[in-house]
């Protein structure tokens, strides 16, 4: 890492850890989940679009296999160097679905792992959890690194349940300890802004993905996108969003209360154009980036001065 960093960004660690830069590919399973099908409930979280953040590509007809290729083949023409692959299953709850059917996706993937794919990561729900999934994703990780994506998004029941996300926080720090035991390295994600949760709200969540020990962090800012339940609150005015100076606060409080060593892999959000109604900033994510150095610098601190003893 630079010895200038004030916090722990994602790219350097790559380059340490894996010996060349990594691209992810997105791959879309077909995966639903619980509060879409009418488990828990219906029309997902209430940021959540119709693809779950994915791409859609298995419904228009594109199998694992063809997208891992085709992804494969962008970087290519991308980065025409060394490079590696994070094969990414995206969208919705990815361990939500039959035992078979997790074998059936996992086994496409591993008939396919050459390199450049250095790890596999999972994105999941929590409560979506079962042993017999982690005993399956355990099993891949004997051959290739995987990472499994665990949506905290605040550390207040109260505010889960009013966007939609209906599970707990105890939910999440038991599915973080049972991930890592075995043997799985785990990302946290959370969204600053959410309605209710606020600057405090933004300072508790952080403290607890510190504690929950997860090696690594998603991070952004709530954004309101097209055929989402929160597109309506923001027309009805019910939803106030950060403006980039007001993030990158809240953002410096939240970097200071994470562990030292815990790897940002995010730190804002984007959203293709056609889709994201608000905010519309015209700050680039680079901007934020050295926004919040500057901040951190300006208050003399860095990642992890206030974490959680």
């Amino acid at each position: 890492m630079k010895p200038d960093w004030r916090f722990a960004p994602l790219r350097p660690w790559l380059e340490r850890t894996y010996g060349r830069p990594l691209h992810r590919v997105a791959l879309d399973a077909g995966s639903t989940c619980p509060n879409r099908d009418g488990s828990k409930g219906y029309g997902g979280c209430v940021y959540c679009d119709v693809e779950g953040s994915g791409t859609g590509a298995l419904r228009s007809g594109s199998d694992i296999g063809a997208q891992l290729e085709a992804g494969i083949a962008r970087v290519a023409r991308r980065d025409p160097g060394d490079f590696g692959v994070i094969a990414y299953f995206q969208s919705y709850s990815n361990t939500y679905v039959a035992p078979e059917r997790l074998d059936e996706v996992l086994g496409v993937l591993e008939a396919r792992l050459t390199d450049p794919i250095d790890v596999v990561a999972i994105s999941t729900r929590p409560d979506t959890l079962p042993e017999w999934a982690l005993a399956r994703l355990a099993r891949l990780a004997e051959r290739v690194p995987v990472w499994l994506e665990l949506g905290l998004e605040c550390a207040d029941d109260a505010v889960l349940d009013r966007i939609q996300r209906l599970h707990t926080v105890a939910e999440f720090e038991d599915a973080v300890a049972r991930a890592r035991a075995a043997g799985l390295l785990v990302v946290g994600h959370a969204i600053l802004g959410l309605p209710g949760d606020g600057r405090d709200g933004a300072r508790r969540t952080a403290e607890v993905l510190a504690r929950s020990g997860c090696e690594g962090v998603k991070v952004h800012h709530l954004m309101v996108l097209r055929r989402t339940i929160l597109e309506r609150w923001w027309k009805d005015g019910q939803v106030e969003l950060l403006e980039p100076d007001t993030y990158v606060d809240w953002l410096a409080d939240f970097v200071e209360r994470l562990g030292p060593d815990q790897v940002l892999h995010r730190l804002t959000g984007d959203a293709p154009p056609t889709e994201q109604l608000a905010p519309r900033w015209t700050v680039h994510k680079s901007a934020i980036r050295e926004r919040l150095m500057r901040e951190l610098e300006r208050r003399g601190t860095r990642q992890g001065s206030l974490a959680p003893a």
